[in-house]
C-alpha cells in the first residue's frame, strides 16, 4: 500500500508565496516522475510541474520562472515552491508519485488527496 500525503496549502495574497510537500510512503521500492498537478473549479486537471529522480524538472507554461520543484528522493518527498503567486493560482493541488511497488511489478501513479491554495487579497 502506498500513501502521498500533501502539506502546505492555504491563503497568500497575490504576489505571495507557497510551499508544498508531498511525502510518500509505504510498499516502495522505486519512484520515478513525482509531479504536481491542480485543478480549479470546471476546469480538468493538469500538469504543473514534474521531477525525475535524477532531478530534471519540467513545468507548465503558466508557471515557469515563478514556481520550482525539487526533491528528497532519500525522503520519498517531493516540493513545489510557489511564488509571485496570481489570481489564476488557485486550486486543488495534487501530488503525483509513478511508483514501483515490487522488484518484478510495473509502475503505477499514484495520488494525494490535494491540498487547497487559494489567492486572494
Amino acid at each position: 500500500q502506498v500513501q502521498l500525503v500533501e502539506s502546505g496549502g492555504g491563503l497568500v495574497q497575490p504576489g505571495g508565496s507557497l510551499r508544498l510537500s508531498c511525502a510518500a510512503s509505504g510498499s516502495i521500492i522505486r519512484i520515478n516522475v513525482m509531479g504536481w498537478y491542480r485543478q480549479a473549479p470546471g476546469k480538468e486537471r493538469e500538469l504543473v510541474a514534474a521531477v525525475t529522480s535524477g532531478g530534471a524538472p519540467n513545468y507548465a507554461d503558466s508557471v515557469k520562472g515563478r514556481f520550482t520543484i525539487s526533491r528528497d528522493n532519500a525522503k520519498n518527498t517531493v516540493y513545489l515552491q510557489m511564488n509571485s503567486l496570481k489570481p489564476e493560482d488557485p486550486a486543488v493541488y495534487y501530488c503525483n508519485g509513478r511508483i514501483r511497488t515490487a522488484a518484478w511489478a510495473y509502475e503505477y501513479d499514484y495520488w494525494g488527496q490535494g491540498t487547497q491554495v487559494t489567492v486572494s487579497s
